[in-house]
């Protein structure tokens, strides 16, 4: 599987519009020229006004295509203000407030999104994750029926006996440190849906912990227990199983040993960790000495498509991550 080709054909394919909030930094504005150029999205917006255009210059950037917006000078302020005003009013937002936060390129992008105006935000080159990701929440949301955003890996380039082709998705890697058991659920659905739009593949979703099936007792391992309980209250419409090690989740032979009868038998391809030091440790080992290709981490569990970069990413990193997040546009 080339992860990358076919999330750049499906972006191609689906020529959505993008807004990039930090159009100020200079891979950015390199990686928007490319995907105009490539033909990655239907529209490019980068935000940051007359800076915008200084850096391109410095930078040797032909901004020809791409549409550049200074949220704080735009005609539409009054409207996002507006509408902020109205999802955060119960917050204690007040109008005057709102119309001050709007200028911020973060708020500015994912209201862009809400409103329809772009498809996908991607950012995190200068801001940290939790900014994109407070924003996110306090402008798109989680989807229906989710409370919990989080994050995915794509793990590719193993023996193609593992998951799907030889691929994986592993989560949350990234976002939450400590998940509960309900946030464990929610994990649990999104990483579904990534399984879907990245791997092509019906999800087969193992909730992993050092015990199985009760063969150890502790808080994480009743964690675990709790969630695959929610998780079947909810009655998904994909198999999964848990609590579960990771060979018994993998191996069929050793499934059948510790959880025999499992519906996931031989057919694992969406790992769920209990906590961050797992899944963080989990996908670098993994990487490095297995030499395997580690894609994200990709945000989930959101109404509409954003992506969260690494402030060290590359310009190509930032155009991957660009193609994987409007790939997901509905």
């Amino acid at each position: 599987m080339d992860f990358v080709k076919e999330m750049q054909a499906k972006a191609k394919s689906l020529q959505k519009k993008l807004v990039l909030p930090e159009g100020t930094e200079p891979r950015t504005i390199k990686a928007a020229r490319i995907l105009v150029d490539e033909k990655l999205a239907a529209s490019v917006t980068l935000l940051g006004g007359a800076a915008v255009k200084t850096t391109a210059e410095k930078e040797g950037v032909d901004l020809n295509g791409i549409t550049v917006t200074e949220p704080a000078a735009s005609s539409l302020l009054e409207s996002y203000a507006n509408t902020y005003y109205e999802l955060r009013k119960h917050k204690g937002m007040t109008p005057e407030q709102a119309k001050i936060d709007m200028a911020d390129p973060l708020r500015w992008g994912a209201m862009m999104v809400h409103k329809g105006d772009a498809d996908a935000m991607v950012a995190g080159a200068e801001n940290t994750t939790g900014d994109v990701l407070r924003a996110g929440l306090a402008i798109i949301g989680t989807k229906p029926g989710l409370k919990t955003a989080s994050s995915c890996f794509v793990m590719t380039g193993m023996d193609s006996s593992w998951g799907k082709e030889g691929s994986l998705i592993f989560s949350d890697c990234a976002v939450i440190p400590d998940p509960t058991a309900e946030q464990l659920a929610d994990i649990s659905e999104s990483a579904a849906q990534s399984c879907r739009e990245f791997l092509g593949a019906e999800p087969v979703v193992a909730l992993m912990s050092f015990s199985t099936k009760g063969s150890a007792k502790h808080d994480n391992v009743t964690k675990v227990q709790n969630a695959v309980e929610i998780l079947k209250g909810k009655k998904p419409d994909f198999l999964f199983d848990g609590e579960i090690q990771a060979d018994a989740a993998l191996v069929p032979s050793v499934t059948e040993k510790k959880a025999p009868g499992s519906p996931i038998t031989g057919k694992v391809n969406t790992l769920i960790f209990p906590d961050l030091g797992a899944g963080n440790i989990g996908y670098k080992l993994l990487q490095r000495l297995g030499k395997v290709d580690a894609f994200g981490p990709f945000l989930q569990g959101f109404a509409k498509p954003i992506s969260d970069l690494s402030r060290g990413a590359s310009v190509e990193d930032i155009v991957v991550t660009c193609a994987v997040t409007l790939s997901r546009v509905k």
